[in-house]
């Protein structure tokens, strides 16, 4: 499945692109210094960064028929925390590292010097040069990593790839968040200016909601000065913001919001190519129940944005293709039998999983008709005021039959290797009575969850009537152990 669909308006540009975003929930190298916990070496070996990296690979390698996207604003890159990580060369580690798969890498022991002391980026690159994607230039937002003994130690970066070489590189600090990252390109002559963003975290708490909107400032500057020069400037803004496309909206208590009242990105086509309006975030050419790309308590999010400036909707310069932005859902890859992101998982010795974050796209084109003054034409302009609908993940809907049966599996399978991660499960077991009913299957013995509270009393019920439980459950673990989620009350049958 690719996820580069070629449309009758494509061949009348001048040079087509595409544009993906992708939070890929904490990528860290292989050097065993880790800010966070749960990648310590310990637990997060350099298998678990082959892993890793091959799997945000394999999403990218979907695009434009294995090529890659052209463009990718990438977040929770780790920042190196080694000595001398910001001396990288990525010309000569690639050179340095020709000709050694992956593969052989994973049979070693202990590493070679140039792969453990490697960025994450690095370890990235390889994993695009075995797909057969090459040529990116890496292009890095990070803060200095923080001493040993601060209160709050930066872990993560934004990294933009590009397979255009970028004439200049800008980054911005914000308070509390990672650096702001402008990256700008010419394109067939055409000036482009990509910002790659990660804003403070905390999206429904109104004292984080203060941070972004500090963080939102920071960018607005930096855009006022761009469109006051020029008023059809191209832009696009992307990244995990932390904010949903309907903040203001969807948390009505705030007062302000960071996406909607700073930035001020909205959801009408026409008031953007009438002049009344400056941005517009592309979540609105979706239909509403399908605009999500991350899961927080069942409900689906818009933490990834993608807006765009009014340049981007003339016959001048760069122009975004219009319906063309869509959620990268894989479905059975990563995403799982609900569609909601199949998250990281470092349980096994390899570990699983991809992002608790889908990647969101979109493709633009150069024009040569010098016409700033003219808007492309739309078909079906959206015009939507925003509101604060949620929608929740369906998993009562979620065909039960495509679940793999535990016991019809071979003994020689091993379910806490990594690669089972994420998948759904039919499970029926020996249960073991607790705060939590736990269950015994194929001689291990898993911990069960569930979001609902009228699941746990229907499998205290089960146990409480032979000591036993039968459900369906995603495999995966929380905070080293091993367990099954029951998303919902449909999974007990």
């Amino acid at each position: 499945m690719t996820l580069w669909v070629a449309t009758a308006a494509t061949v009348l540009a001048g040079h087509s692109f595409t544009i993906v975003t992708y939070n890929v929930e904490n990528l860290h190298d292989a050097d065993g210094v880790a800010v966070y916990d749960d990648f310590q070496p310990e637990l997060y070996s350099h298998r678990h960064v082959i892993t890793k990296v091959r799997n945000v690979a394999s999403i990218l390698s979907r695009f434009r028929q294995g090529e890659g996207p052209d463009i990718v604003l990438l977040q929770e890159i780790e920042i190196d925390q080694t000595p001398g990580a910001a001396d990288w060369d990525q010309a000569a580690w690639l050179e340095a590292t020709r000709g050694v798969t992956l593969a052989s890498l994973a049979e070693m022991a202990t590493l070679p010097e140039v792969w453990r002391d490697a960025p994450a980026e690095a370890w990235l690159l390889a994993a695009l040069r075995e797909a057969g994607m090459t040529e990116y230039h890496v292009y890095s937002g990070a803060d200095e990593p923080s001493s040993a003994n601060a209160d709050s130690r930066r872990a993560i970066k934004c990294v933009t790839l590009s397979k255009y070489e970028a004439t200049a590189v800008r980054r911005y600090a914000i308070e509390s968040a990672r650096n702001i990252l402008e990256t700008e390109f010419t394109i067939d002559g055409h000036s482009l200016y990509v910002f790659n963003n990660h804003w403070k975290s905390g999206a429904g708490s109104e004292q984080m909601e203060v941070l972004r909107i500090q963080n939102a400032t920071v960018l607005k500057e930096r855009l006022d000065a761009l469109l006051a020069a020029d008023a059809g400037a191209d832009i696009v803004i992307g990244g995990d913001f932390n904010a949903h496309y309907n903040q203001k909206a969807r948390y009505p208590e705030m007062p302000r919001t960071s996406m909607n009242d700073v930035l001020q990105a909205q959801g009408s086509e026409k008031a953007l190519q009438a002049g009344k309006a400056r941005f517009y975030n592309l979540w609105f050419e979706l239909p509403p129940p399908v605009r999500g790309s991350d899961v927080y308590r069942g409900e689906w999010g818009t933490l990834m944005n993608m807006v765009v400036s009014r340049g981007l909707y003339d016959w001048a310069g760069v122009q975004y293709q219009d319906n063309s932005f869509r959620v990268a859902r894989l479905p059975g890859v990563n995403a799982d039998a609900a569609l909601a992101p199949r998250r990281w998982d470092g349980g096994g010795p390899v570990g699983g999983g991809y992002s608790d974050h889908l990647p969101i796209y979109a493709h633009f084109r150069t024009v040569d008709a010098n016409r700033a003054d003219m808007g492309m034409p739309l078909e079906n302009p959206s015009d939507e005021t925003i509101n604060g609908d949620v929608y929740r993940v369906n998993y009562a809907g979620v065909d039960l039959n495509q679940a793999v049966d535990i016991d019809a599996l071979p003994d020689s399978v091993d379910l806490q290797d990594g690669s089972w991660s994420g998948k759904l499960f039919l499970v029926e077991g020996s249960s073991i009575a607790g705060r939590r009913v736990k269950v015994r299957v194929r001689g291990q013995v898993y911990d069960i969850y569930a979001p609902q509270r009228e699941v746990i009393d229907e499998l205290k019920a089960q146990h409480a009537s032979n000591r036993r439980v039968k459900f369906y459950g995603e495999l995966g673990t929380y905070k080293g152990s091993w367990q099954f989620v029951v998303q919902d009350i449909s999974w007990v049958p």
